[in-house]
């Protein structure tokens, strides 16, 4: 059976968990998340005058990496259609900080065509309804010659990374949730699934080229159990 990624229930799963929501990350990853919000960073090289958008923003940590490497000179616009999770995002913001956050749905994004040097998107895109129509909308309001920056959840392809992911992803990772961050929809089981049944390597690459982007390169992560993949428009 397919997961269930419908609006109403990806909205109300995040909502819950919110609160735990970045502690949880880190506990989860040891910290690992954070490298690889820094590599997303170092692998679009954001310049100093074009704003950036991150879609499925979350508490906005991408949104936070990419203001600090461009020394807060441009607006970073941190969009989701969460608001328990931007609310949270809000909170972590610092005086002077140009981060501004948006309740938008990545599958109808409220902006203009051309518009973001960098539309990047962490661990968000595979909880998008309709994955090809999220990727077309970052597609179409990242500026020409801008990249579209995709960092999520991937299946380890070697042995024994790949049977021992799949062991604790499955029986250990959803137990340490319901304990730290007990909530009524299931995240930590709805995780894996999610992840499961989400297309990684050449067979996302695929979809964002037909997106409308080219230059498409994948880059896996730490055994593959993460993978940034990165387009230009």
């Amino acid at each position: 059976m397919a997961v269930d990624k419908s609006n109403q229930r990806v909205r109300t799963m995040f909502g819950e968990i919110a609160p735990h929501y970045d502690r949880m990350n880190h506990l989860l990853s040891m910290n690992v998340d954070k490298y690889w919000r820094w590599l997303t960073v170092r692998k679009t090289r954001p310049n100093q005058t074009d704003p950036i958008l991150d879609v499925c923003s979350g508490t906005g940590d991408l949104a936070f990496a990419y203001q600090n490497a461009t020394d807060h000179k441009v607006p970073v616009m941190a969009s989701d259609f969460c608001f328990e999770m931007l609310d949270v995002g809000e909170r972590k913001k610092r005086e002077g900080s140009r981060v501004s956050f948006l309740e938008a749905d990545a599958q109808n994004l409220p902006f203009e065509s051309d518009q973001f040097q960098i539309v990047s998107v962490a661990f968000g895109l595979r909880n998008v309804a309709d994955t090809d129509q999220g990727l077309r909308e970052m597609t179409r309001v990242c500026k020409p010659g801008g990249k579209v920056a995709v960092l999520e959840f991937s299946v380890p392809r070697r042995q024994p990374v790949k049977a021992l992911y799949g062991w604790y992803f499955r029986n250990v990772l959803p137990k340490i949730g319901r304990v730290l961050a007990p909530n009524d929809s299931n995240a930590y089981d709805y995780l894996p699934d999610s992840v499961g049944e989400f297309p990684c390597y050449e067979a996302l690459a695929e979809r964002m080229t037909t997106a409308g982007l080219s230059k498409v390169d994948f880059y896996p992560l730490t055994f593959g159990i993460a993978t940034l993949y990165v387009g230009v428009k």
